[in-house]
């Protein structure tokens, strides 16, 4: 079964010492983009986190934010750097000296700059990096959860969209037959009107009929056509990643489409085409959501 390429996902631990969040949204894209938003201190660690998203997803743009949250009062060390801070303040009022300014400084002036509020200066133990590693399984598996769910309904979507165009193919291929024998009519009764009735000659009429039959003949047209609409069907159901697929067997039924309409002598024919390309194109708009 599809599943869609949009969707979001989210995981977290928390303990007394520490908490891991975990959130991973995904859009369209061509191509696997991953964008990773981690701590500083985890920079080093960010190939094994990509590592651990790509065993899951294989198409779309992922963004991954990672937030961890260490209770420093726990250990009895203060929830800021007083050093940082006191630097902070002794450039502030060199600012202050230099560009004679006479306003005291408030609390809202230091809230400016964060890093000293809460260090940054540690690293994760192994077992507190599992926990991150877990944390961010569990939003993965969340996300592949919500875009099977959204990957069904276009499934749905699509399929009753493949039935609309089968039943307009299926229309054309009858009416196939009768716009050719109409046609043969009107050009007899055209004849005739020109020429007397004695200068007709039958055996000329059967060719240009037979010549007329065979340049309309849309059957080789249909029968690949429905073949396509089949296989659609089978990609959406048994196909892990029929994204591509999909994507070429539209342009292939858009093919046939346009031959059929090109060789068609029916004016109603020729409105059935349309009504076909119209939803390959919707079909087409659809399948840029899947993976």
């Amino acid at each position: 079964m599809i599943h869609s390429m949009t969707g979001f996902g989210k995981g977290s631990i928390v303990t007394r010492k520490i908490t891991i969040e975990a959130e991973v949204k995904s859009g369209n894209s061509r191509y696997l983009e991953m964008f990773i938003k981690l701590p500083q201190f985890l920079s080093h660690k960010e190939y094994e986190l990509r590592e651990l998203v790509k065993d899951k997803i294989k198409r779309g743009k992922i963004n991954i934010f990672i937030q961890i949250k260490r209770d420093t009062t726990l250990n009895g060390s203060s929830a800021f750097d007083e050093e940082k801070l006191k630097s902070y303040l002794k450039v502030l009022k060199q600012i202050k000296k230099t560009a004679n300014l006479s306003e005291g400084i408030k609390l809202e002036h230091l809230l400016n700059n964060k890093e000293f509020i809460a260090s940054s200066d540690y690293d994760l133990s192994e077992a507190e990096f599992n926990k991150l590693k877990k944390s961010l399984n569990t939003a993965l598996n969340n996300l592949q959860i919500m875009k099977k769910n959204e990957g069904r309904e276009l499934a749905k979507d699509l399929i009753k969209r493949i039935r609309f165009i089968e039943n307009n193919v299926n229309e054309i291929g009858n009416e196939s037959k009768n716009s050719i024998n109409d046609y043969y009519g009107k050009l007899k009764e055209r004849i005739t009107e020109l020429l007397d009735d004695s200068k007709i000659s039958e055996e000329r009429l059967n060719l240009e009929l037979a010549l007329i039959a065979d340049k309309a003949d849309i059957t080789e047209e249909s029968v690949r056509l429905k073949s396509h609409l089949k296989f659609f069907i089978e990609c959406i159901k048994k196909e892990a990643e029929p994204g591509r697929k999909l994507n070429f067997l539209c342009q292939e039924m858009n093919r046939e489409a346009n031959t059929i309409s090109s060789k068609s002598i029916s004016i109603s024919i020729t409105h059935k085409v349309v009504l076909i390309k119209e939803e390959i194109e919707k079909i087409r708009e659809q399948i840029q959501n899947i993976e």
